[in-house]
C-alpha cells in the first residue's frame, strides 16, 4: 500500500513540478513599470513598453519581436542599427515583457492596434521600416495590408510562414493546464537551445524567468496560440506582398522552429532579398550579428528616403 501511494504521489510531483516552478507571483503594477528600463506609453489596450535610441530625425525602424521572448532579443540589433544613423525603437508585444497583459483576444487586430498606436503615441510622422522575427514577422505583414501608407521597407527573420496546429491547447480547461504544467515551464527550457551560443546568454535566460514571473503571462502566450499561431498566416503575407514593399528576408539554415522550407514558397511570393545564415538556428540575427548586422544597415540605411 504504501509502494502504491508513494509512486502516485511521485507521479502528481513530477506533474506539477512545473508549475511550482513558473508560478506567477508579481504584478505589472507602477512600482514594476518603475523599475523598468526604457519607456512606457498608455494605449487604449494597456501599458506598451518600449525604448527608442538612435537620432529622433533619422528614418523610424520599429523592431516587432517573437511569441515569446521580448525586446530584449534585439540587444545584438540595436545598437548597429542607431550607429548608422537610424531611428530605432523596440517594444513589448502585449503580454510579454514589461508590457501589460489584456484581458484581450490576442489576434492580429490586438497587436495591430499596439503597432500603430505606437507609432502615433511616438509621433512617427513618416513610413517606418519594420523587422519582424518569427511571429513578429506575421505582424510586420498584417500591419502591411492594413496600413500600407505607415510602412516604407520590411525585414522578415525566419518570419512565422506555416500554420502551427496547437493540438490540444485549443481545448478549454485542457489548454490552460497544459499551459500551467508543461507548455510555459518547456518555453522556459527553450531557451537553453535557442541561445546557448550567445554572449549574452546568461543574461537572455534571467530576463526570461522575470517575465515568466508576472501574472498574466501564460494566459497570453495560450490566447496567442489559439487566436494566432492556429491560424493560417500565409493570407497575411500574400496581402503584404500586394503591397509591393522592399523586403529583406533572412533566415537561420537549422531553425527548428520555422524550418528553412517555409522560406521556399515566401522567396517565391515576396521576391525579396535574401540572407542565408549558414549555422545558425531561430534568432540569426543573435546568433551572428556578425553576419546580419551589415546587411539589415545596408538594406535600410542606404534606401532613399522616399522609397515606399
Amino acid at each position: 500500500m504504501w509502494l502504491v501511494l508513494s509512486a502516485l504521489g511521485l507521479l502528481v510531483a513530477g506533474l506539477f513540478a512545473p508549475w511550482f516552478r513558473s508560478r506567477e507571483r508579481a504584478e505589472l503594477d507602477d512600482d514594476a513599470r518603475e523599475r523598468a528600463p526604457g519607456d512606457f506609453v498608455a494605449l487604449p489596450d494597456g501599458w506598451t513598453h518600449y525604448e527608442e535610441l538612435g537620432p529622433p530625425d533619422g528614418q523610424p525602424v520599429v523592431l516587432i519581436h517573437g511569441f515569446s521572448v521580448p525586446a530584449y532579443v534585439w540587444d545584438a540589433t540595436v545598437p548597429a542599427l542607431a550607429e548608422a544613423g537610424l531611428r530605432v525603437i523596440r517594444y513589448d508585444v502585449y503580454g510579454r515583457g514589461y508590457s501589460d497583459r489584456p484581458r484581450r483576444s490576442y489576434d492580429r487586430n490586438l497587436f495591430e492596434r499596439q503597432l500603430v498606436g505606437l507609432l502615433e503615441a511616438l509621433g512617427v510622422e513618416r513610413p517606418a521600416d519594420l523587422v519582424g522575427l518569427s511571429m513578429g514577422g506575421a505582424i510586420a505583414a498584417a500591419v502591411t495590408d492594413r496600413y500600407p501608407h505607415l510602412v516604407r521597407r520590411l525585414v522578415l527573420i525566419d518570419p512565422y510562414a506555416q500554420r502551427s496546429p496547437i493540438g490540444p491547447l485549443a481545448i478549454r480547461g485542457v489548454g490552460e493546464l497544459l499551459a500551467t504544467t508543461h507548455f510555459v515551464p518547456r518555453l522556459v527550457r527553450r531557451q537553453h537551445r535557442d541561445v546557448r551560443d550567445t554572449p549574452w546568454y546568461p543574461r537572455w535566460v534571467e530576463a526570461y524567468r522575470e517575465q515568466v514571473g508576472y501574472r498574466g503571462f501564460r494566459r497570453a502566450l495560450l490566447g496567442t496560440a489559439r487566436d494566432f499561431i492556429d491560424r493560417d498566416p500565409r493570407p497575411l503575407f500574400e496581402a503584404a506582398a500586394a503591397r509591393g514593399k522592399p523586403t529583406l528576408l533572412i533566415w537561420g539554415e537549422h531553425d527548428p522552429t520555422v524550418p528553412l522550407a517555409a522560406s521556399v514558397w515566401l522567396r517565391e511570393l515576396l521576391e525579396p532579398e535574401f540572407l542565408l545564415v549558414r549555422g545558425a538556428g531561430h534568432v540569426p540575427h543573435a546568433q551572428r550579428p556578425d553576419v546580419v548586422n551589415p546587411v539589415v544597415v545596408r538594406f535600410l540605411a542606404d534606401a532613399p528616403a522616399g522609397t515606399r
